[in-house]
């Protein structure tokens, strides 16, 4: 049984319709792993050399400031792609820590293997550039979103797109996610 295959196709034919053999050869080269939650999949300093696609769980991404706090900077959930794509591209080490806030299923593919792909199929590199159109509206959408909306606006979106999550993610990581203490996290929800 190949897990996530419907899953992953219907979500990959969101960015560009693929064949379906071009969407093979992508998930025979990926990677399936289960991740328990606490383990990093990426940590600070190192180099990073793959991209990720989330099957199940909640993932984060943060930073470690010089005093020791950590600012997180993103929630990834179910069918969300997710690397250190500056540090990737770059081939630098990584200032951003990635790590399972929940137990996690999650593919993932060598880049250099998928962006050797890209240059023999075209089919494959309109997907690459759709890809990364994706990855610069969703930043943008990010940014707006933080700039424009409250923190209990903020919150309900979160809810909506992680389902269950108060029940899954500890608050302190909700209201570190949505740029609030957990005494505003609560404030917040008590109003609801």
């Amino acid at each position: 049984m190949k897990p996530y295959y419907k899953e992953a196709f219907d979500f990959i034919n969101t960015f560009q319709p693929i064949p379906i053999s071009v969407y093979d050869t992508l998930y025979d080269i990926a990677s399936y792993k289960e991740i328990k939650q606490g383990d990093k999949l990426l940590d600070l300093g190192v180099i990073p050399q793959k991209i990720y696609l989330i099957g199940k769980g909640v993932i984060r991404s943060y930073i470690l400031l010089s005093n020791g706090k950590e600012v997180t900077t993103t929630l990834y959930s179910p069918l969300m792609f997710f690397a250190s794509f500056k540090a990737l591209l770059h081939k630098k080490p990584t200032n951003l820590i990635y790590e399972a806030l929940t137990d996690c299923d999650v593919f993932e593919i060598d880049y250099e293997t998928f962006y050797n792909l890209c240059k023999k199929d075209m089919n494959l590199m309109c997907l690459y550039s759709r890809f990364l159109e994706y990855i610069i509206l969703k930043s943008e959408a990010r940014f707006i979103e933080y700039a424009s909306n409250d923190a209990k606006e903020r919150y309900l979106s979160l809810r909506e797109r992680i389902p269950n999550l108060d029940n899954t993610i500890a608050q302190y990581q909700i209201a570190a996610a949505l740029g609030i203490t957990p005494v505003q996290l609560s404030r917040i929800r008590g109003k609801l």
